[in-house]
């Protein structure tokens, strides 16, 4: 897995730029670090050798708290360089998080449909986890200890030359073999990864759907498809750890030859009379010291293998480009929107064709009833005047305007969907009703709760607008969430409303509180309701439907029930919820 080393800078730079002066302080705590650890055995040297020499017992306590000293402020940097080092990886992941989740946010359906959210949350905060240590330490600590490697190397040549040369040796004989081993590890760590983010997203599902699979008897199913997968990933997770682990045993075999090589030099050149006994024990501390700092590369190391399969997946999402793009020109007229579809052509597919060259408009105030049979294309087409997809083929006009020449944000507030599908989150009464935007007030939000025949439930409310809403709306009948989903419309106030079946799956006595709410819903507003009952389309100006894709019929609502011969008329007779099943 080869990743250019550009995208490592990019990545620490665009999170490490906004914390440069907490960076920096994090150098400086390493650098007295490696400054107090190069200096502690020239102390030990000057003490074996004034000993040893019967030096004044004086300059022998001094040395020993000198030491001391040294030893406990070498302890106190490292403390809190770990403490800001990991306060420094936090601060970067949580903000990658953010951008990987704002970026998957603006992707586009084709996207969501084709990953799981099980797999995004393993993608968002799974590999964001495993480079938290790439923020924090890894690059200067990697930096640091080579630096103290460097600093050793030249305190030994300066001592003696052939300790140096040894040492030298030694070093360079220990990289070169933990990178010919490190780097079988990376793809395995990626594989790992993708292992995991497999599993994950089968599981999300599987939990998702716990009733179908346990009404149908599929547990047995699903169990055998999740122990594959888990052999799956305890296999490639067991090929990366082993991976790992023989460059780990082979670095402990490398020290234990490093200090045999420092007591190999350090006894030769002291038998010979060329050092004191003090600078031999320079040696072989210095040789034996290098272990730490090599280790801890080699650990960093590996945490690099398994941060370089994170990046890249990482790199992977963020390098994926939304279909639908942004290009702002101009913005949508207040009030009620015209509609128009100019020849428009779309399939979700290569070769599919969901819509067929349909054409129609819809003046500023009318209510459009689309209807169709179930894969006509009557979804398809809300979901193209909300721009979640772009027409292969043809144009649409809001307001006279094109939606692709408005910014997302501004098409979004101008046109309001509500589907038979509301999702309600674990929060609020108010976060749900508003999107979490703290600047509506609370009189609005009442006073449309109010307006929408909610005040019963409201009252009852322990916190008001405060009370807490279970995930998924939880312990609110079908109605209250229609309407809630309602007054969600109301509060942005948009100039065209879809309604996307909204009351199919309401008991007639629930669907009469909600035919209220739509009278007020769809006042001064541009409607489609895509429906399936008659009295949803009654008030309805003008009727279309659709059959494979194509517009079929098309015309004023009165003229086309008067016209025995239309297919309008001839659901009217039938019974429009059987003939449109």
């Amino acid at each position: 897995m080869n990743i250019p080393l550009r995208a490592y800078w990019r990545l620490l730079l665009t999170y490490l730029k906004p914390q440069r002066t907490r960076v920096g302080l994090l150098a400086a705590l390493l650098l007295g670090s490696i400054g107090l650890q190069l200096g502690s055995p020239q102390v030990v040297r000057y003490f074996i050798d004034t000993a040893s020499a019967g030096g004044a017992v004086r300059a022998l306590l001094l040395a020993a708290a000198l030491y001391i000293l040294m030893a406990l402020g070498q302890r106190v940097v490292a403390y809190f360089a770990f403490y800001l080092g990991e306060n420094t990886g936090w601060i970067a992941t949580n903000a990658l998080r953010s951008d990987l989740t704002r970026h998957c946010l603006r992707l586009d359906m084709p996207f969501h449909k084709q990953r799981t959210p099980g797999e995004l949350i393993e993608r968002i905060d799974g590999d964001v986890s495993v480079l938290a240590t790439f923020f924090s330490r890894l690059v200067i600590n990697v930096l640091g200890n080579t630096l103290l490697v460097l600093g050793i190397l030249v305190v030994l040549f300066v001592t003696n030359p052939l300790a140096g040369l040894a040492l030298a040796g030694y070093t360079v004989v220990t990289i070169a073999s933990l990178g010919v081993f490190g780097r079988a590890a990376v793809a395995r760590w990626a594989g790992s990864r993708a292992a995991s983010a497999d599993s994950y997203g089968f599981i999300e599902e599987r939990l998702g759907g716990t009733e179908d699979i346990r009404g149908n008897g599929g547990e047995a199913y699903v169990l055998r498809r999740l122990d594959a997968l888990l052999r799956v990933l305890v296999r490639k997770r067991r090929d990366a750890e082993m991976a790992s682990n023989l460059t780990f045993m082979l670095t402990k075999f490398l020290f234990a030859l490093g200090y045999a090589v420092g007591l190999g030099v350090g006894a030769y050149l002291y038998t010979h009379g060329q050092i004191s006994i003090g600078t031999a024990y320079l040696i072989v501390f210095y040789i034996g010291m290098v272990g730490t700092p090599l280790d801890t590369i080699r650990e960093h190391t590996q945490d690099l293998r398994q941060a370089t399969a994170s990046i890249q997946r990482v790199e992977e999402l963020r390098a994926i480009a939304p279909e639908v793009r942004e290009t702002p020109r101009t913005t949508l007229p207040a009030g009620a929107l015209a509609v128009e579809f100019r020849a428009v052509t779309f399939g979700y597919e290569e070769g599919d064709s969901a819509l067929r060259a349909v054409s129609l408009r819809l003046e500023p105030g009318q209510v459009l009833g689309l209807l169709g049979r179930t894969g006509s294309g009557k979804t398809t087409l809300s979901r193209l005047l909300f721009r979640l997809y772009d027409p292969s083929a043809g144009a649409i006009a809001l307001g006279g305007v094109d939606p692709r020449d408005v910014a997302l944000a501004d098409l979004r507030q101008q046109v309001g969907m509500v589907t038979q599908e509301v999702q309600l989150f674990q929060a609020s009464i108010r976060d749900n009703l508003t999107f979490f935007d703290a600047h509506i007030p609370d009189a609005r939000i009442e006073r449309i709760l109010r307006e929408l025949g909610l005040d019963d439930w409201y009252s009852a409310l322990p916190a008001g607008l405060d009370t807490p809403l279970a995930a998924g709306g939880q312990g609110l009948s079908a109605g209250q969430a229609q309407l809630l989903a309602f007054a969600r419309v109301f509060l942005r106030d948009p100039g065209l409303v879809i309604l996307d079946e909204a009351s199919s799956r309401l008991d007639p006595a629930t669907e009469h509180l909600l035919e209220r709410a739509m009278d007020r819903l769809l006042a001064e507003r541009t409607a489609i309701v895509i429906a399936h009952r008659l009295r949803t389309v009654r008030r309805a100006d003008a009727i279309a439907i659709l059959e494979d894709g194509a517009l079929v019929e098309y015309g004023p609502r009165e003229q086309l029930a008067r016209d025995p011969a239309s297919r309008f008329s001839a659901l009217l007779r039938t019974g429009l919820e059987e003939a449109l099943v």
